[in-house]
């Protein structure tokens, strides 16, 4: 019988707000057992590439990363945000460490091509998850962070949307384990009505989100979100939820389901 893993992401909105995020990282620390926390950052980035007269372009929720974005993203994700929920993990007695895919080659990726005429530039789609290598740390009490970044093996770095970080590492750490993946951010869960926090749909299955997808319910940023939940749990993911920050205990949100 496999042992529990926990995998929890944390979206960038809750990365902003302090109280969200403390709650997080305490609930996070509390959980049972080994996890990996899996970040994003996306509004810190955007924020910063303001102040440096970077404008900002996105597409069906995926940030297009020219050079300039590029390395602003790195600065933020592999940077700033990454050691500081190290640190702050650290300060909850989770020893924690953070990695972006290039560390100890841990992701691979390459970089998307043209996509329904799309130039996303620098944006990694993944290839390979070192599952044994995170599972070495796993084993010996480590807590890895993941930042939304990986490498195409020639000396690249390429932004990676998180939620595909989060499901491509549950993906493949169920060859070990039995993972739960728990996808973070400021709502209930997926709702029906943006306008009503409490409108959650209970369960999703590949049938339901083509469903709201083709009526409008689901869009914008959700939809990759959403395909990549509906790919961890196809792929042997046991469970995949996506919920609020501070409930990530798997017992309230959005069930997502074949």
């Amino acid at each position: 019988m496999k042992e529990k893993l926990t995998i929890v992401k944390v979206g960038g909105a809750v990365v902003e707000d302090e109280l969200q995020l403390s709650q997080l990282l305490r609930d996070f620390s509390a959980i049972e057992g080994r996890k990996v926390l899996v970040h994003g950052g996306g509004r810190k980035a955007t924020k910063m590439a303001e102040r440096l007269g970077i404008e900002t372009h996105m597409v069906n929720g995926r940030r297009i990363t020219d050079s300039d974005m590029l390395e602003v993203v790195t600065m933020v994700y592999g940077g700033l945000v990454n050691k500081n929920l190290v640190a702050r993990l650290q300060a909850n007695g989770v020893n924690a460490i953070g990695l972006t895919g290039a560390d100890a080659d841990v992701i691979r990726s390459h970089k998307r091509p043209l996509k329904d005429g799309i130039d996303y530039g620098f944006v990694g789609d993944v290839d390979n998850v070192a599952n044994a290598t995170l599972a070495h740390l796993i084993e010996a009490g480590i807590t890895p962070v993941l930042a939304p970044l990986t490498h195409d093996g020639e000396g690249h770095i390429l932004n990676t949307n998180a939620d595909t970080i989060a499901s491509e590492a549950a993906k493949a750490l169920a060859n070990n384990y039995d993972v739960t993946l728990i996808f973070s951010f400021e709502k209930k869960g997926v709702l029906s009505n943006p306008d009503d926090d409490d409108s959650v749909i209970p369960t999703i299955t590949r049938a339901l989100y083509n469903q709201y997808k083709a009526d409008g319910t689901i869009s914008g940023g959700m939809l990759p979100k959403i395909e990549n939940a509906l790919a961890a749990v196809e792929a042997g993911v046991s469970r995949v939820i996506i919920t609020l920050a501070t409930a990530i205990d798997g017992k309230h949100g959005t069930v997502i389901e074949k």
